[in-house]
């Protein structure tokens, strides 16, 4: 217990330090602008936002646990972070020092009680991938089936509960995504603390493996309960490259676009019929095959949705709100609580920022067409949109999540360069509510 303090308290001190000396190098930077031309200026901007990138990412990486994941959620969101943030923090994806593996050896024996060469036929003792709560190892079962292992860093529930009293603290969380108030700082905290619970993650595999069967361009894995722990989670391989991996291979605009498409039946199938969605949707947990096939990894952060949320959801894209008082009055009481009023200033701005976003980019009627997620002026009205929310306060604790989905959607498609009929398949799966 004490061990455990002691690394809380020097967490919240680097925590604090870096907050520290990203402030004063603002200041530093701030009071050399008044003596540079137009153009040094703009070059002094690039470098200052370069440095403070690079030294943020440094730093969460070193310190893995929430802050690291804080630091996965904002690489997403690129309609409103400058290029030279979003480069950086997105090393945070499946970028983080591995444990020795004298470490990596006592916890899995401390799980399990034997060690990986005992349980396994085959175990590869340098991890594939390193992230923030845990690295994952190949291996093979005694029966010969190809198997991946994940193994949690040590201490990651203190950590995680020692790292949001430090962001609450210091107002670090706030400071790096906007305005946050403490019911979804909370939730935050509950969702994440819930990824170090590998019983649980199985569950969530075994559950929403269920519900995506009906997809049967989707790949989940088999969790393996009697290979499996708290802190130790064995499943089933799942074939295919990471986006990047895949992008290298230079596929043609016909499998980007149907591999967009698949993206999109699946979130809008995890919405509307599921009514639970994959909740970390960054990049790393998606696999991509040559066959239009997607494979789905990382199940610790599930978010089941509660039905009202699913139909204020999709009236964003049926907008029968807008002519009908009473769904109106239900997608605003579900999103600003239950006495907030569709004629407050703050909630009338919000609600007409979406209906402008969703008629441009997903129109209803003859102008339904396919969505060109390469156009850098869908990135640019997301970042508009995105920053009216956020200075209203549209934040729910489920839409939170709901969003931190919808967005790492996005930020695929558009990386993938895909064409989809948005809005066709939206439609598709909405009567099934």
């Amino acid at each position: 217990m004490v061990k455990a303090k002691g690394q809380s308290a020097r967490r919240a001190a680097r925590l604090a330090q870096l907050g520290a000396g990203l402030a004063g190098s603002y200041l530093a930077y701030q009071l050399q602008r008044p003596f540079l031309n137009e153009t040094a200026a703009k070059q002094r901007k690039q470098d200052f936002r370069r440095k403070q990138a690079r030294r943020a990412r440094e730093e969460l990486q070193s310190l893995r646990g929430p802050i690291m994941k804080i630091g996965q959620a904002i690489s997403m969101q690129s309609h409103f972070l400058d290029a030279a943030t979003i480069e950086e923090f997105s090393a945070l994806q499946m970028h983080a020092p591995p444990m020795h593996a004298s470490l990596m050896r006592a916890q899995f024996k401390g799980s399990l009680g034997q060690y990986p060469e005992e349980v396994f036929g085959s175990f590869e003792e340098t991890p594939f991938a390193a992230a923030s709560l845990g690295q994952v190892h190949r291996a093979v079962t005694k029966q010969g089936e190809e198997v991946v292992v994940k193994i949690q860093y040590p201490a990651m529930r203190e950590a995680i509960a020692g790292d949001f009293q430090a962001l609450r603290t210091a107002g670090f969380a706030a400071r790096l995504t906007g305005h946050l108030p403490e019911a979804v700082i909370r939730e935050v905290e509950r969702g994440i603390t819930e990824e170090t619970d590998y019983v649980n993650e199985a569950r969530n595999i075994e559950r929403l493996g269920r519900a995506l069967a009906p997809l049967k361009f989707i790949h989940v894995p088999k969790a393996l309960p009697k290979l499996s722990s708290d802190r130790v989670l064995t499943m089933t391989r799942v074939p295919g490259a990471r986006m990047q991996e895949f992008l290298q291979t230079k596929p043609p605009q016909a499998l980007r676009d149907r591999l967009g498409e698949g993206l999109t039946r699946l979130f809008f199938f995890q919405l509307f019929s599921a009514q639970a969605l994959h909740a970390d949707p960054h990049p790393g947990n998606y696999l991509f095959n040559p066959d239009g096939t997607i494979g789905l990894v990382d199940f610790g952060c599930v978010k089941y949705l509660r039905p009202e949320v699913v139909r204020c959801y999709a009236q964003f894209w049926s907008r029968e709100w807008t002519h009908d008082e009473r769904v109106f009055k239900e997608i605003v009481q579900v999103i600003f609580g239950e006495k907030a009023s569709g004629r407050e200033a703050h909630v009338r701005r919000c609600m007409d920022e979406i209906k402008l976003f969703y008629d441009e980019f997903h129109p209803l009627g003859e102008k339904m067409r396919p969505l060109e997620l390469a156009d850098p002026k869908f990135m640019d009205h997301l970042a508009k949109l995105a920053a009216v929310l956020i200075k209203n306060k549209f934040l729910s604790p489920e839409f939170v999540f709901l969003s931190r989905t919808e967005s790492g959607m996005c930020l695929m498609l558009h990386t993938l360069k895909a064409r989809v009929a948005t809005t066709r398949l939206a439609l598709e799966w909405m009567p099934r509510l």
